[in-house]
């Protein structure tokens, strides 16, 4: 169990960490809360947007704000597993082989536009997204602690692309979307890049490191023993089930999706400064924790439906425990 001081400290030093990658990624103050949420709770994120919005900027910002070691794997067809995890080298000299270790060796591992390697690419991050650790020639090597995979794909571009297999997406605690920034905040963006910049370089010299690798772990801690009633874990199990006979939904989400949703819910409590986790902290981080575990009927597929508005209709129907 967590303690107050914990608590406290924890809730502070995620505020400060949103506040740091909010100077160089403006607006979009949803997609930094869950992908904030998403270091607390130790998890995995699919960030899906289209071209130019800042999923690149986002990740860059906080690799920055967190100061950890940063790695980036730009996904294309030709793209091979070894090219991802590492290979072993056999060296003439002292006739020995020699694991040169891959990007994935790193805290904060960017996937850009993971969709477009073809699946056998795609699943050499599997081991190390569920177990921290990659095999070269029958050696497990451990990842060092925080790692954290976001991964960021293009939702209109279908060509040359392979569709991320379900045990993937299930890796996957959060699924967000980035969308258009309103009116103001695309005007503050303009502003502030076209500011006396030089070129297309992303501006991250606003962005203060506010947190250590140590300080991550211990925030994951923090919210990995943070107070959940009963009431509460049975609530987050309840909407789980019920995407299971929902009407219109196909197939519905397995029970790591209700571990999952309270992972994210802890995160959330403490990014929304609440000291144990609320009916209305499963509520906020539902839609990214669920949205790609369910598969939709044909019929609401033809009709248009998304599965926020399925969800969105489900938890107002289902009725939540009292605080």
């Amino acid at each position: 169990m967590s303690t107050t001081a914990d608590i406290d400290w924890a809730i502070g030093r995620l505020a400060a960490l949103e506040a740091s990658i909010g100077h160089a990624l403006v607006g979009q103050r949803q997609v930094v809360r869950e992908v904030t949420v998403a270091l607390a709770a130790a998890g995995h994120v699919l960030v899906e947007g289209l071209p130019g919005l800042g999923k690149t900027l986002l990740v860059r910002a906080m690799a920055r704000a967190v100061g950890v070691r940063f790695g980036r794997i730009q996904f294309t067809p030709d793209l091979m597993p070894s090219d991802v995890t590492g290979h072993a080298m056999f060296d003439m000299k002292t006739d020995q082989f020699h694991i040169r270790r891959g990007p994935v060796f790193c805290n904060l591992l960017l996937a850009d536009e993971i969709n477009r390697a073809p699946a056998k690419t795609q699943a050499a991050l599997l081991e190390a997204m569920q177990e921290q650790q990659v095999t070269i020639e029958g050696r497990a090597l451990p990842l060092e602690p925080p790692f954290v995979v976001l991964a960021t794909q293009n939702p209109i571009e279908q060509e040359g692309t392979y569709p991320l297999p379900q045990a993937q997406l299930d890796r996957f605690l959060l699924k967000v979307f980035i969308d258009y920034p309103a009116l103001a905040e695309e005007l503050a963006v303009v502003r502030q890049v076209t500011a006396g910049s030089i070129g297309d370089a992303l501006d991250l010299s606003r962005v203060e490191p506010v947190l250590s690798p140590a300080e991550v772990q211990r925030i994951q801690q923090t919210a990995a023993g943070l107070q959940l009633d009963e009431a509460v874990l049975d609530y987050a199990v309840r909407i789980v089930r019920a995407t299971r006979d929902w009407q219109g939904i196909e197939t519905g989400a397995g029970p790591r999706a209700g571990i999952a949703l309270v992972r994210a819910a802890r995160g959330h409590a403490l990014t929304a400064g609440n000291p144990y986790v609320t009916p209305d902290d499963l509520k906020a981080m539902a839609p990214a924790v669920l949205r790609h575990r369910l598969k939709l009927g044909a019929d609401l597929e033809i009709e248009g439906y998304r599965p926020d508005e399925v969800l969105a209709d489900l938890l107002a129907d289902l009725p939540a425990p009292r605080a």
